[in-house]
């Protein structure tokens, strides 16, 4: 049975610019985006610490200049910016898929626990078993956020009413704390495991590398291209979940396979940067008001403003002050201001 994939908002008056735009002007939106993401990626590899002008940092691409020049720009520069493309992909694609399976607009990849986990399996793994290095925190982070989604996911959907919206996020948000809270707590009592992670901990990309990219990139490469699949059935979800089985949509494994999905991307955004707060939330807000509620717009632009806002959130955090913030900082900084903003407009449009 075919999956209707009009877009749910058809059907009222529309009540954003991105709803009342046509197929063209949203292609040129596309593409103007597309283009300061690419911009922005490679002002990326010429903007930092260190008096390099723009000729040294050129040169230093293809490998041309003084030893400590290529070292700055070849392995600290470019894998950070290609790293932050990375997580904001991975996070901007999660924070759709996660608002799409719950019908919340102010659903954060981090409501189901999904970092929690990943931080408490990582502080299990420096604590328990000595582990350190990126490709031991990716693992670790991996199983966590996975054991983290299918126990809220397995907890959320007993009852009659199965794994409905409002039960995910109440498990979510009680799981996240538990998980939070015990990590905090192991590493309060092992220094030697906070000295460790205590630099992941802030979400930064200071001191990320080729390391970090190389593990990383194809499970959120991967998991993105993945999720283009959900895109028809996020549209019918969008529905309820009543109309959604009537149109032919097996609502459970949907949610099942979304919900993995959201574990590999924050899982491991989370391993390679630490917990990057309200990316998840922003990136979908932006593009639902540019484009309209229709996930065929909205997943695909989500991979495309998610590296916007984490590389222009670096740009920031490297020229804010003489020593760089960790981004982490910079986009809390800039994302409460907006959640609290999304929370008026919301609490109005519900009035």
């Amino acid at each position: 049975m075919s999956v209707d994939t009009a877009d749910p908002s058809a059907r009222r008056a529309p009540s954003t610019p991105g709803e009342r735009i046509g197929a063209l002007s949203r292609l040129g939106l596309l593409l103007v985006l597309l283009v300061v993401a690419v911009g922005l990626t490679f002002l990326g590899f010429f903007v930092g610490s260190g008096d390099y002008t723009v000729t040294d940092a050129w040169n230093a691409l293809f490998g041309i200049g003084e030893p400590t020049t290529l070292e700055v720009i070849r392995n600290n520069r470019v894998p950070r910016t290609l790293l932050a493309v990375l997580v904001g992909v991975a996070l901007g694609a999660a924070g759709a898929i996660m608002q799409g399976l719950t019908r919340n607009p102010l659903a954060d990849p981090g409501i189901l626990g999904v970092n929690a986990g990943a931080y408490f399996a990582m502080v299990v793994a420096a604590v328990a078993f000595g582990v350190s290095g990126t490709g031991g925190y990716m693992a670790a982070a991996m199983i966590g956020a996975f054991l983290a989604a299918t126990l809220v996911y397995v907890v959320g959907s007993r009852g009659i009413s199965g794994a409905a919206p409002e039960k995910l996020v109440l498990t979510g948000v009680a799981a996240g704390s538990i998980f939070s809270g015990i990590g905090f707590g192991l590493t309060m009592i092992n220094p030697k495991s906070f000295d460790m992670i205590r630099s992941w901990q802030v979400g930064t990309l200071d001191g990320r590398g080729w390391a970090e990219v190389s593990v990383v990139w194809t499970p959120i490469l991967a998991a993105a291209l993945a999720s283009m699949i959900l895109i028809p059935y996020l549209n019918g979800l969008a529905l309820g979940d009543d109309r959604a089985q009537a149109l032919g949509i097996p609502v459970r494994r949907v949610r099942l396979a979304g919900f993995v999905l959201v574990t590999v991307l924050c899982g491991a955004a989370t391993a390679a940067l630490g917990p990057i707060t309200f990316v998840g939330l922003m990136v979908p807000h932006v593009v639902r008001i540019l484009f309209g509620p229709d996930n065929r717009w909205l997943l695909p632009m989500c991979v495309v403003v998610g590296p916007v806002v984490m590389v222009a959130s670096d740009l920031v955090a490297r020229v804010a002050t003489p020593s760089e913030l960790p981004v982490g900082m910079v986009t809390a900084f800039i994302g409460a201001p907006v959640l609290i903003a999304l929370v008026r407009r919301q609490r109005g449009v519900d009035e």
